[in-house]
């Protein structure tokens, strides 16, 4: 039999999240146990769909349409693992809605391809333009993970947001399988799309970034770089450098699966001017002694070899909730939306597994969240960059 979730709820006089969750496996039993767990007294302004990919996304979304009250937003995506007020989940189906006084939100899609997202990004970026402008305001993205090069949605976004609107969101998963991934904007189940939500607030809207991946190697200049393959580091074929500097097990050096287990807890750091933000390494080319990494390592830049450990990840994920609460300027949360790496989970085992999550519950003091686990993570609040790997980012809600 399987275990089904609860729900949590904090409501304010003027705003409120509500999180509903379910791990039964029929996708309408799923939904109807989630819904149980963002009804209340007053209409959401916006629920996000974080699912499983194993279930029914079309009947999913087309019982949202039918169970939610007229007017309210619904974006989503599929993940690779879930999170909710529980914990980490699997094989999931999360609800985290949001509404009350003094909030507007406004959606928008746009449809890419297998080569990339940027005008995908852009034009979901739009719905910014039919925002209710008020003082505090987001842009949320949920984006393909597994096309082109993903620093590109931020460059999209980036084209109509300017500096002036941060970016926060993540990437889809579909459970490792790497094959397809799915976007949802009301009831339309998309692939290889951008979906998103301006949220506009008279309270603060707080983002938390963290990562734990501690810098291992001196800097090294990135001397060859097209997309998403590294060539060279410091005019050295990149792979060479990475596994004489880590010395890994013998199977790590020619075996694509042993390479991509242990190549998940050594990510690469890129410099920016102010951060510096991870890219995952999600293969290696033997026969040209390349890296493959999900989004660009700039040529010309900076790049640094790194490792974690399990204390160093829980660091970062209570760093990035306490940024995150450090936006909100002394107001009190109200919610919490997590977007996870799936790489930073596979530094845990069954043990430990809701260490990180716990974490974050017991120092907010019980706040709704929910969230999952991405292909990557987007956070920009001020100068470049914005795309991150293996990185826990926080979305909190005044």
């Amino acid at each position: 039999m399987s275990e089904s979730m609860g729900s949590s709820t904090t409501d304010s006089p003027r705003r409120w999240v509500r999180v509903g969750s379910s791990t039964l496996p029929d996708s309408q039993a799923a939904l109807a146990e989630a819904l149980q767990g963002i009804a209340g007294p007053t209409q959401p302004k916006l629920v996000v769909l974080l699912a499983s990919p194993h279930y029914d996304l079309a009947a999913v979304a087309a019982g949202l349409r039918d169970g939610l009250p007229d007017g309210t937003a619904v974006i989503g995506c599929t993940t690779s693992g879930e999170i909710a007020d529980a914990g980490s989940l699997r094989q999931s189906l999360v609800l985290w809605a949001l509404g009350g006084e003094g909030i507007s939100v406004a959606t928008g899609m746009g449809q890419g391809d297998g080569q990339g997202l940027r005008q995908a990004a852009t034009q979901a970026a739009y719905c910014l333009e039919r925002l209710p402008q008020r003082e505090h305001t987001v842009l949320l993205l949920l984006a393909d993970g597994l096309c082109g090069d993903q620093m590109d949605v931020v460059r999209g976004a980036y084209d109509v947001a300017s500096l002036d609107v941060p970016l926060v969101g993540g990437c889809a998963g579909d459970d490792l399988a790497m094959k397809r991934t799915s976007q949802i904007l009301g009831d339309r189940v998309l692939t290889q799309a951008v979906v998103a939500a301006a949220i506009s607030s008279e309270a603060p809207l707080g983002i938390g970034v963290s990562h734990g991946w501690k810098t291992a190697s001196p800097p090294m200049l990135v001397t060859g770089s097209k997309g998403n393959v590294l060539a060279s580091l410091d005019d050295r074929p990149a792979l060479d450098v990475y596994l004489e500097f880590f010395d890994p097990p013998e199977p790590v050096r020619h075996d694509a699966a042993a390479f991509a287990a242990f190549a998940a807890c050594h990510p690469i750091g890129v410099r920016r001017r102010d951060k510096i933000e991870m890219r995952h390494v999600s293969g290696a080319d033997f026969l040209n002694r390349q890296l493959l990494t999900v989004a660009e390592v700039p040529q010309g830049g900076l790049a640094f070899l790194t490792e974690g450990d399990v204390d160093s990840v829980l660091e970062a994920a209570e760093e990035s909730f306490k940024l995150a609460i450090g936006g909100l300027e002394g107001a009190p949360p109200v919610g919490l939306l997590l977007f996870d790496c799936v790489s930073r989970r596979s530094i845990f085992d069954a043990s430990n597994l809701h260490e990180e999550t716990d974490l974050i519950a017991a120092t907010s003091g019980g706040v709704p969240m929910a969230g999952f686990y991405t292909y990557g993570e987007i956070a920009r609040t001020k100068g470049a960059g914005g795309f991150h790997n293996q990185t826990l980012v926080t979305l909190a809600i005044s």
